[in-house]
C-alpha cells in the first residue's frame, strides 16, 4: 500500500522492455507494468512533460517499444512546486481505514493548478491525513475524482493505491452512481430525459467546453423534475459519462444554463431579466446564489474491501437552500 510523499526516494522508478518480447506501445507498456500504479491520464501527462525517457531521450506516447529499451519514469514532482498541508476544516461524511468522503464546499479548488497552491481540498487532506493514494500524482493525492470550484457536494477521497485503482474502475464501469441537485432557468420541455450529445473544447473560447460534434466525447446526462418554480427548475440529475463541465455545458446548450452559472450563461442572460415582469425576482435569486446552482448530493458505490454498498446523502449548503425558500415563498 503506496502514500502520498512528495519526497520519496523511489520516485525515479527504473525498467528495460524485454528482448523477444512482442512490440508495444510506450503508454501502454508503462500503463501495464507492475511497478508502477498510475491512471492512463497521468502517464500521459508524464509523457508530454517530458518525464519519461526511452534509452535516455524523450519519447512519444505512442512510441513504439522494440526490445532491451531501457525506461525512466520521473515520478517526483517539479522542484519548484511545494504542495503544503493547510488546517482548513473539513466535512466528513463517511471514514474508514480505506477511505473517506468529503462535503466538498462552494468557493474551494479540489487540486492545485495554475498557480494556484493554497487553500485547496488537498491542502486541506495533507493536513487531516498521511494516508492518501498517489496515482493521480503529487499534485492529486487520494482524489479518485473532482468537482468544478463553484460546485459543492461530495467527493471520494482514497487512502491507498490499490483501493484508489479500484474506485476508479467503478467509475469507468459506471458502478458508481453519482447524483447531482441543480436549479435551471426555464422549464424543461418533458419532465426527465436523457441528454446525449459529445462534449469538446469550444472552438471559441478553449478555456471553455461545448457541444460540439467535430471532436467532441460522447457525453450523457439523465434527469428527472424535482420541482418547478416560477422561473426555474429543480432538477435531480444523474451523469452516465464524466465529462469536464457536463452537466453545466449541456444544460446551457438547451437554452437553460444553471441559475448563477457566469461562465456558461447563467447570471448574464437572466440578469438582464429575459421575463421582464419577473426581473424582481431573477435578480433577487442571483443576489442569494453567487455561483452555479449545482451541488453533488449523494453517492452510491460498492466498497472495494467489504464490497457492501455505500449510499451516502448529504444537505444542501445555506445558499441552496435560500435560494430555494424564496423561490417556494414568492
Amino acid at each position: 500500500m503506496e502514500n502520498f510523499d512528495a519526497k520519496r526516494e523511489d520516485a525515479i522508478i527504473k525498467f528495460n522492455f524485454p528482448t523477444g518480447h512482442f512490440p508495444e506501445r510506450l503508454d501502454r507498456y508503462i500503463g501495464h507494468n507492475p511497478k508502477l500504479k498510475i491512471t492512463r491520464n497521468r502517464i500521459q501527462k508524464l509523457i508530454e512533460n517530458g518525464l519519461v525517457t526511452v534509452d535516455g531521450k524523450g519519447a512519444l506516447h505512442n512510441h513504439i517499444l522494440k526490445g532491451g529499451e531501457a525506461i525512466i519514469v520521473n515520478l517526483a514532482p517539479p522542484l519548484d512546486v511545494h504542495i503544503l498541508p493547510e488546517e482548513i476544516p473539513l466535512e466528513i461524511i463517511f471514514e474508514d481505514d480505506y477511505l473517506l468522503v468529503v462535503n466538498k464546499p462552494a468557493g474551494m479548488v479540489t487540486h492545485p493548478g495554475a498557480g494556484n497552491f493554497k487553500g485547496t481540498l488537498v491542502n486541506a487532506l495533507l493536513h487531516y491525513s498521511k494516508r492518501l493514494s498517489r496515482v493521480q500524482g503529487f499534485d492529486r493525492p487520494g482524489l479518485v475524482h473532482r468537482l468544478d470550484k463553484n460546485t459543492s457536494g461530495l467527493i471520494i477521497v482514497a487512502k491507498n493505491d490499490d483501493i484508489h485503482l479500484e474506485l476508479q474502475q467503478q467509475f469507468q464501469q459506471k458502478t458508481i452512481k453519482k447524483t447531482y441537485w441543480a436549479l435551471i432557468c426555464g422549464h424543461m420541455k418533458q419532465e426527465s430525459g436523457i441528454i446525449d450529445l459529445p462534449i469538446g473544447r469550444s472552438p471559441k473560447d478553449r478555456k471553455k467546453m461545448a457541444v460540439t460534434h467535430q471532436k467532441g466525447r460522447k457525453a450523457i446526462t439523465g434527469y428527472k423534475l424535482l420541482e418547478r418554480f416560477r422561473l426555474y427548475d429543480l432538477l435531480e440529475i444523474n451523469l452516465l459519462t464524466g465529462r469536464t463541465h457536463q452537466i453545466r455545458v449541456h444544460f446551457a446548450h438547451l437554452g437553460h444554463p444553471i441559475l448563477g452559472d457566469s461562465e456558461y450563461g447563467g447570471r448574464q442572460k437572466w440578469h438582464r431579466g429575459i421575463f421582464s415582469q419577473d426581473r424582481k425576482l431573477a435578480i433577487e435569486a442571483l443576489e442569494i446564489m453567487s455561483r452555479q446552482a449545482l451541488h453533488a448530493k449523494s453517492l452510491n458505490f460498492i466498497h472495494p474491501v467489504s464490497h457492501k454498498i455505500i449510499s451516502l446523502d448529504s444537505l444542501l449548503p445555506q445558499d441552496f437552500r435560500n435560494l430555494l425558500d424564496l423561490l417556494k415563498h414568492e
